[in-house]
């Protein structure tokens, strides 16, 4: 299969959110539990002062995660993607809701919590993922977790990408301890991916 450019990417995500649920993200079996193990690997350090979420495609996950933080910001590439996670999640003055490429949001705060999932492989080419990796760890405060998630590498390139988890999840393992890894799996050959906890080493003092 041709490799998709960052443009059929990013009508590909347009298409897919047209969807009264997108991926599934609600209704399937295999995404509920990967949300949930997700939720668990994200609030295991305890409270949450700041986090950032990277993609949220309809909110599936993101109104899950904002009751457990005192401020969350949420990007992403897509309008239309903020659009529907701001009118499902209405009412909360503690998040802000931004359009922006993972490579080019530089914010001035860092961030306790990073989640990322499902989304560095629409990105574009290996430089371009390892270059949203060392914008996520930039992000990422001292002593800080990030928590990715991500289709196998096989699965990715069957759809057209350049690479999925494994190859992210080494790029992780560059500059970040990696406390828990954990595998994610339904009846689809589709419905096949890796979740992985990271620490930020660099401690504030």
């Amino acid at each position: 299969m041709n490799e998709l450019t960052q443009s059929d990417n990013y009508q590909l995500l347009n298409r897919e959110l047209a969807a009264p649920d997108p991926w599934g993200l609600d209704a399937n079996p295999f995404e509920r539990e990967r949300h949930t193990q997700m939720l668990r690997l994200a609030l295991a350090q305890g409270s949450i002062s700041s986090a950032l979420e990277v993609g949220c495609a309809a909110g599936a996950f993101t109104v899950q995660l904002a009751p457990h933080c005192k401020r969350l910001t949420v990007i992403d590439v897509v309008p239309q993607a903020i659009e529907r996670s701001r009118r499902r999640i209405r009412g909360s003055p503690h998040i802000s809701w931004i359009v922006s490429d993972v490579q080019q949001f530089s914010p001035d705060e860092r961030f306790d919590l990073i989640v990322v999932a499902e989304v560095l492989y629409y990105i574009g080419g290996i430089a371009e993922m390892r270059g949203a990796v060392r914008n996520l760890v930039r992000m990422l405060a001292p002593d800080g977790y990030l928590v990715f998630g991500s289709a196998r590498d096989a699965n990715c390139r069957r759809w057209g990408h350049v690479a999925g988890a494994e190859t992210i999840l080494g790029m992780l393992n560059e500059t970040l301890l990696e406390v828990e890894r954990l595998e994610c799996r339904g009846e689809s050959v589709n419905e096949d991916c890796l979740l992985a906890c990271f620490r930020n080493p660099f401690s504030a003092s």
